[in-house]
């Protein structure tokens, strides 16, 4: 046993783990302690195959050569630098290669060090915005009901997950919530996007004729809601959104934390979609989990429009981070970026999504399973005739497939996946062999 790695059973308490039930895990703990490419092994040598990239992030493997190399060249060479009013050479080249293959227009990035602070960043940004323009009283955000855009205030205020708000009071005063997506009566098991309800966004409209769009700065979403159950947009409703929020002068934001970096077989949910947003949240795939960072990208509308009303010598947005731009990060975004282009690991992703969706909708008819859900390499599997006895089921089917060697993820009564985009059919098939094993089990 790895006593570096495993600490002994007194000394559990003082790590206060992040959305986990405390006393439940560290009555019983099992660790991880090493990672290789599609797999995790335990302390006690159990390998797992990672079916969810770690929480969304690992796209291409677990310790990629390349990955690693740079950051620990990078460490060496310059650990630290701040980037309030200075700067080091790699973050600007990481920004320009990232904005290069963002969205047409979409030129200036700013960056963060994970989703919660680019969400929150993403919302200071379309305030700043609209400030600059002479229409500061544009302060409401609109979100959407199971949306998730991390756990600072801003982000916080405009998701849409009840469980997560309810320790923290009112939160940020003006956000209020488009409906959901999720339609099993009309769109249960539906392959890649479903076909019903694109008239959703038209709550939109609604909200302005109650509050009217003078007073509205942005509406954010997730062009594909993750955390929540992978909740595929229908057929045209994220370009009904786009339609409104332009026609009224609201931003758009997207959250692609998960869907940007290949996880839909595109660089970003933009593009797969064809809609552009006017801000970009990043995180998550852009150093493949290696080293913590995330970011907005801005149209260069919006960037011109806040800069160019300082008076010279002016800080332009009171904003940022210690850690913005951190050289370890920039190392590790560049070297991920490299990989994503030089292995074709974009294009490696779409050639998978229909083996992928043929295997998940393998699942229909076994016992539990209620609906289905996937686009690009994610996927959704609802059980339970009712969300008590799905959460339950949910929880048993981890357990078995973690016993069987397949990491999954339970989130309420879905079981969701996301695997390292560098998986094979092979994998694939073990994933959903496992899981269609466990739920016959039950």
């Amino acid at each position: 046993m790895d006593t570096l790695t495993t600490p002994g059973p007194n000394n559990l308490d003082a790590y206060w783990m992040p959305f986990t039930a405390n006393r439940d895990f560290k009555a019983n703990a099992e660790f991880i302690s090493r990672a290789e490419g599609l797999y995790y092994f335990t302390s006690g040598g159990h390998r797992l195959l990672d079916a969810i990239a770690g929480l969304w992030c690992v796209n291409v493997g677990h310790g990629h050569p390349r990955i690693v190399e740079a950051i620990q060249k990078q460490a060496a060479r310059l650990d630290f630098a701040s980037s309030f009013g200075l700067g080091h050479p790699l973050v600007f080249e990481y920004a320009n290669r990232l904005t290069s293959i963002a969205p047409e227009g979409m030129n200036r990035v700013f960056f963060t060090n994970s989703g919660s602070e680019a969400a929150d960043t993403a919302l200071k940004i379309a305030l700043a915005y609209h400030h600059a323009r002479g229409e500061g009283q544009r302060q409401r955000i609109v979100g959407r009901q199971r949306g998730y855009h991390g756990v600072g205030f801003g982000g916080l205020s405009a998701a849409g997950m009840g469980p997560h708000k309810k320790q923290f009071g009112m939160l940020l005063p003006g956000t209020v919530h488009l409906p959901h997506t999720h339609d099993p009566a009309k769109n249960a098991f539906s392959r890649g996007q479903p076909p019903h309800g694109a008239e959703l966004a038209d709550a939109l409209e609604q909200m302005i004729a109650t509050y009217d769009a003078s007073t509205i700065a942005a509406v954010i979403v997730e062009p594909v809601a993750g955390s929540t159950g992978v909740l595929v947009p229908p057929v045209g409703y994220l370009e009904r959104l786009r339609e409104l929020c332009t026609r009224h002068g609201i931003l758009l934001i997207f959250d692609e934390v998960v869907t940007g970096f290949g996880r839909l077989g595109h660089a970003f949910a933009a593009d797969r979609f064809s809609v552009k947003p006017d801000l970009l949240m990043v995180a998550k795939g852009m150093t493949n989990g290696a080293v913590p960072m995330g970011g907005v990208i801005a149209s260069d509308r919006i960037y011109d429009a806040i800069t160019s009303k300082a008076a010279p010598g002016t800080v332009e947005l009171s904003h940022g981070y210690t850690y913005s731009g951190h050289p370890l990060a920039a190392a590790a975004g560049l070297a991920a970026l490299d990989v994503y282009v030089s292995e074709g690991i974009f294009e490696r992703a779409a050639g998978l999504e229909p083996h992928w969706e043929q295997c998940a909708h393998s699942l229909k008819g076994l016992p539990g399973v209620v609906d289905i859900r996937n686009l690009g390499l994610l996927a959704g599997i609802e059980l339970g005739e009712n969300a008590a006895v799905g959460k339950t089921l949910a929880k048993k089917v981890y357990e078995i497939c973690f016993e069987r060697g397949v990491l999954i993820r339970p989130v309420a009564n879905t079981i969701v996946l996301s695997p390292p985009l560098t998986i094979g059919k092979d994998e694939v098939e073990t994933i959903y062999a496992t899981i269609a094993a466990a739920l016959r089990a039950n």
